[in-house]
């Protein structure tokens, strides 16, 4: 493999889930353009958890929108895989978020009318493909979902609906999962929940997840932090625990306010 394509994850090396290359993203025109980001290179190993930090505006969610084709790029590169998302086309890069990219949002997402098992297998229900019956009853299982899958939305829990929607981005076995701000509308036990479930897709099931978060202690379950601002990647930190990671951001404050 080449270094391009690799990264060293606890020792290991392992090809790169996902990487960009000078990947820079300009919205708007003349005066009202805003470079939001520049020149971004960075590579997400399989099996790997990386969050994604940075003060507001810096490029955290544009980042991953373009990594996981949700938005398109000015200039650079950005693949999954081997695949170069900008090489594609309409109908290839539908194909390619529904059968290689799991999504995590804020917002749950849920259809209030299905219930939690019918909401795990939407995306491939309407695919037309059967999902792996071992694979999903592991998921379900390490999501601690079994005993709510006949449950419709509203007869969950916020940290449940969060898990819900975790549980559907794992079932197709996508090569990464993109999660922004998956704790951001939860409180402080559900909000753990999910952490631990992302972690422990991670651990056991193998997935590689990269979730943007505004918060120290979820970033400290992260294998990796990769810190932005105005645009640029300034910073990352391995194996990090919450005390470091805020230490990390009261730098990037500090240097903010005296230049």
């Amino acid at each position: 493999m080449s270094e391009a394509t690799t990264r060293t994850v606890r020792g290991a090396v392992t090809a790169a889930a996902a990487r960009a290359h000078l990947l820079t993203k300009v919205y708007g025109q003349g005066e009202t353009q805003v470079t939001a980001l520049d020149g971004v290179s960075v590579e997400f190993g399989r099996g790997e958890y990386t969050a994604i930090m940075g003060p507001s505006g810096s490029g955290k969610s544009t980042l991953m929108h373009c990594m996981a084709g949700l938005d398109s790029l000015t200039s650079g590169s950005a693949r999954i895989g081997e695949t170069e998302l900008g090489s594609l086309k309409d109908k290839e890069l539908t194909r390619l978020r529904r059968d290689k990219i799991g999504f995590v949002f804020q917002a749950f997402n849920l259809l209030p009318t299905l219930t939690a098992a019918e909401n795990i297998t939407l995306p491939m229900d309407i695919a037309g493909r059967r999902p792996d019956p071992d694979w999903l009853r592991r998921v379900i299982g390490t999501m601690g979902l079994a005993d709510r899958l006949r449950h419709r939305p509203s007869r969950l829990s916020g940290g449940q609906q969060q898990r819900v929607a975790v549980a559907r981005a794992l079932a197709a076995k996508p090569e990464i999962i993109f999660a922004d701000e998956p704790t951001g509308n939860l409180d402080s036990r559900s909000g753990a929940e999910v952490l631990g479930f992302l972690r422990d897709s991670v651990r056991e099931l193998g997935q590689t997840v990269v979730m943007v978060t505004h918060d120290p202690v979820a970033a400290a379950c992260a294998d990796r932090v990769v810190f932005l601002a105005d645009g640029r990647i300034v910073d990352e930190l391995t194996d990090p625990t919450a005390a470091h990671v805020l230490d990390r951001m009261r730098r990037f404050d500090a240097k903010g306010r005296t230049a």
